[in-house]
């Protein structure tokens, strides 16, 4: 092994590991609550992929949302989202009781956000109101300790939202000044008001961060890894800005002075505009890149790997000028780079990362990714556009690859398929090695083009092995509203689409069990 080996470490992936697995956000869980949840239903949902052959569920981002119930644009980068929290587990805790709950009836196939959010609140309310009366309260030591463990982040988070519930959800800009400030004299003051309110947030994370260590070792039972998603940026409105202001590029009045999007690309015509504030990189250096690795260790603790959003922004960033009305004028400024990846491998002993090097990338993003040995990510719904040197085409994998047939950001592969051009579907069938292909033949061929590729780990949206159309996309970037609404039904779980599943996987040597080293937070994939 040459100095350089040492230094960069082994791929995540071996070389002959081949495995598989789904793509899942927890909220399209079935559920009698209006959302998914963390509790009964996703451990039937690990034993599901645990019976199907498979070894990896990944979820979209954990915590708790903002502008647009988007996953990424959250309202921490340590907190989750106490939606997520099961009222079946607080029955089993007796934190909560079975009269408690209000005879409602939610969609069962999306989310209606403004009834959820209410109601699930409500009920958190109630399991703190028994808390604080004695109920369970073998669990108080277990709660304080929570509160001195992840105090770096926990106060300052439920003092934003305890702020945030006083001022009607105001965007934390518009609070008082000596607010917005952070002067001490008027933090001292709220907290000390709002002390109820900020006890309920933590006690509401406390709730999560234990329903999910029983899902995580659930998981671990059944041979299941957890890929988590860590977006790139954060929310403008967040409490990571509003304790953090060094961090960001933001003006005297601590207002973005560059915000975040992505220039002209396949989605849409005058690129994406997201307004997250920038990361004052020199800041971050001179900090030696603390508040980023805690980021990373606060997801490490309920998942295995995490998927990198927006990877290439590590190597150059879009900056757009804060007011533009569009993404075109912006500006590609350089990121941490390697710099932050060593010190990342250094401080969490590995690097279990899964980069999403999708988008405009250039020469550097591939250089980063690769010094590293990173896994980058294909996208079979971009192959098919007839250049025979695509690289979203399975031939042109590598072994340290992930492919997906369509992710979050894509529409299902049957709803993709209904709106390619006639040119586009006779490529794919061509590629596929079929005469033609019909929509309902086409997330089951990408499914197999994924499973039967060289990349070490191939995934699908459940959506792809139930083989639903464009009603059931989750997300269409660009646009505001009507997203991540989407949900699934117990009675779309049919055996035989998890059997197929099954045979497909084994009849692709995709079966091996995934082994998670005991040095610190590297993970290595080995077949068993």
């Amino acid at each position: 092994m040459t100095e350089r080996d040492q230094t960069l470490g082994s791929p995540m992936f071996a070389p002959d590991y081949r495995a598989s697995g789904l793509l899942l956000h927890v909220t399209s869980l079935p559920s009698a609550y209006g959302i998914g949840d963390v509790g009964p239903e996703a451990m039937s949902w690990i034993d599901r992929l645990a019976q199907a052959g498979q070894s990896w569920w990944q979820m979209l981002p954990l915590g708790p949302t903002g502008y647009g119930n988007s996953p990424y644009q959250s309202l921490s980068s340590f907190a989750g989202n106490a939606l997520l929290v099961s009222p079946d587990w607080l029955i089993e805790d007796e934190l909560l009781r079975a009269g408690d709950f209000q005879a409602r009836s939610f969609s069962q196939n999306k989310i209606d956000y403004d009834a959820v959010i209410p109601f699930k609140h409500g009920l958190l309310e109630k399991a703190w109101t028994y808390f604080v009366a004695g109920a369970r309260a073998d669990l108080r030591p277990a709660f304080e300790q929570f509160r001195k463990d992840q105090e770096d982040w926990l106060e300052d988070y439920a003092l934003f939202r305890a702020l945030k519930f006083k001022f009607g959800g105001a965007f934390y800009l518009d609070w008082p000044a000596e607010l917005v400030d952070r002067e001490a004299d008027a933090l001292n003051r709220a907290r000390r008001e709002l002390k109820d309110q900020i006890d309920k947030v933590c006690f509401a994370q406390f709730l999560l961060f234990r329903q999910g260590e029983r899902l995580k070792t659930h998981a671990r039972s059944k041979g299941i890894k957890l890929i988590g998603d860590l977006p790139f940026f954060v929310s403008p409105d967040s409490s990571d800005v509003w304790a953090h202001p060094e961090l960001f590029l933001l003006d005297e009045h601590h207002r973005p002075r560059f915000v975040a999007g992505v220039p002209p690309d396949y989605f849409t015509a005058t690129g994406q505009l997201w307004g997250n504030p920038i990361y004052n990189w020199d800041a971050h250096r001179q900090f030696g890149f603390r508040w980023s690795i805690s980021r990373l260790r606060a997801l490490l603790a309920h998942v295995d790997v995490i998927r990198m959003d927006h990877f290439r922004a590590f190597a150059a960033a879009w900056h757009v000028p804060a007011g533009a009305a569009t993404a075109q004028t912006g500006k590609w400024v350089a990121g941490p780079g390697a710099n932050l990846f060593l010190v990342m491998q250094r401080e969490l002993s590995g690097l279990p990362f899964i980069v999403e090097d999708l988008g405009m990338i250039t020469p550097d993003v591939f250089a980063l990714r690769d010094q590293f040995r990173l896994p980058g990510t294909r996208v079979l719904q971009f192959a098919f556009d007839g250049d025979s040197n695509n690289p979203f085409l399975p031939d042109k994998y590598v072994s340290n690859t992930v492919v997906y047939t369509g992710t979050h950001d894509n529409p299902t592969t049957r709803g993709w398929f209904e709106e390619l051009p006639d040119n586009q579907r006779q490529n794919m069938s061509r590629y596929a090695k079929k005469p033609t292909v019909s929509s309902n033949e086409a997330a089951p061929a990408l499914m197999e083009l994924a499973w039967s590729s060289l990349a070490a780990l191939s995934m699908a949206p459940l959506q792809d092995l139930l083989n639903l159309g464009k009603e059931a996309r989750m997300n269409v970037p660009g646009r505001a509203e009507g997203n991540w609404s989407w949900r699934c039904t117990k009675d779309l779980l049919t055996d035989r689409a998890f059997e197929w599943l099954r045979n497909l996987t084994k009849n692709s040597s995709r079966s091996g069990q995934v082994q998670i080293s005991n040095k610190g937070k590297a993970l290595e994939a080995w077949v068993l």
